[in-house]
């Protein structure tokens, strides 16, 4: 609890720096390729501030969701341990190795509907996601946060399981984002996981519990912006006296016309929310943190308007 203190503190203590900022809201609006793809109500009064430019940052899914007709192909990569251990210069500081490979496809079903799959190689897990925008922020404060739910499953369709049912997990979240000036944007997110065979399968440990997640954006220029990412399992199995670790990640995020493209170190080797909230034992103390990076490359289906010809 001590590590999500001094993070909120220092998320705070940015807020007020960026709020100095003398750039407006009105420059941030100013639409790029990507942003394009993303959420907006173009029946709303006032317009909609987005917080995010893309609809996850290292752990944690943000309040962005994919326009209807366009599909986002995401692609995730983490290395392995950069310190001690089986890192260090005989894997080329874990670039040798691979810790886990995501590969993903999000459609928008409508403007604040999308729906997911997935699969990572830590656990040969497979998702499927429900992603669903409920409430946009708007330049005038009438509404001042973005709300969006997103409920998921697991499967391992691999390994020793007693049932079928022992392969499933489940994920539910809400996440609430506020855009807090032209450079600044934090999102904090409750939730619930639920694994039918607790994960690691282990006496003592539960089935289900809570957990907080805590994300934000800093905008350094045009194009590129600092992001970190902190996860923490309310769990009384969960603990650092049981040798489990709170995820916890920065990067830098890129924007490459249709792309966006984020670097990053954490200590989760694991990709899906359901694996680094279920099973995340890295220690940064122990040399145990790790190079990745997320593609996210945005593809149009709407039917394109031709001009008229005279």
């Amino acid at each position: 609890m001590k590590k999500l203190l001094i993070f909120f503190a220092l998320l705070a203590l940015g807020t007020g720096v960026i709020a100095q900022q003398k750039d407006t809201v009105k420059k941030a609006l100013s639409a790029d390729s990507l942003m394009n793809s993303l959420s907006a109500d173009s029946s709303s009064r006032q317009p909609i501030l987005s917080a995010f430019k893309s609809t996850r940052l290292i752990f944690s899914p943000t309040t962005e969701t994919v326009k209807k007709n366009n599909l986002n192909f995401v692609v995730i990569h983490r290395f392995g341990d950069i310190g001690t251990g089986p890192g260090g210069p005989k894997t080329a500081f874990g670039l040798d190795a691979v810790a886990d490979v995501y590969i993903g496809l999000e459609y928008g079903i409508t403007t604040n509907l999308q729906v997911m799959l997935g699969r990572s190689a830590v656990g040969q897990i497979g998702e499927t996601q429900l992603k669903y925008a409920i409430l946009h922020q708007t330049n005038n404060d009438s509404s001042p946060l973005n709300i969006t739910l997103l409920a998921g499953e697991g499967i391992r369709p691999y390994g020793n399981f007693a049932s079928f049912s022992d392969r499933l997990s489940y994920i539910g979240e809400a996440i609430f984002s506020r855009k807090f000036s032209s450079a600044f944007s934090l999102e904090i997110l409750p939730i619930y996981v639920q694994d039918t065979q607790p994960l690691p399968n282990v006496a003592g440990n539960e089935q289900g519990f809570f957990s907080v997640a805590a994300a934000a954006r800093l905008k350094v220029t045009r194009s590129m912006s600092i992001v970190a990412d902190y996860e923490h399992p309310f769990s009384n199995f969960r603990t650092s006296a049981n040798g489990f670790e709170d995820p916890i990640g920065f990067g830098a995020e890129f924007q490459t016309g249709g792309h966006v493209f984020t670097l990053n170190i954490t200590n989760a080797r694991a990709v899906s929310q359901i694996n680094t909230l279920s099973n995340s034992t890295s220690s940064y103390g122990s040399g145990q943190f790790r190079f990745g990076f997320t593609i996210s490359r945005m593809f149009d289906f709407n039917p394109k308007k031709e001009d008229k010809k005279w």
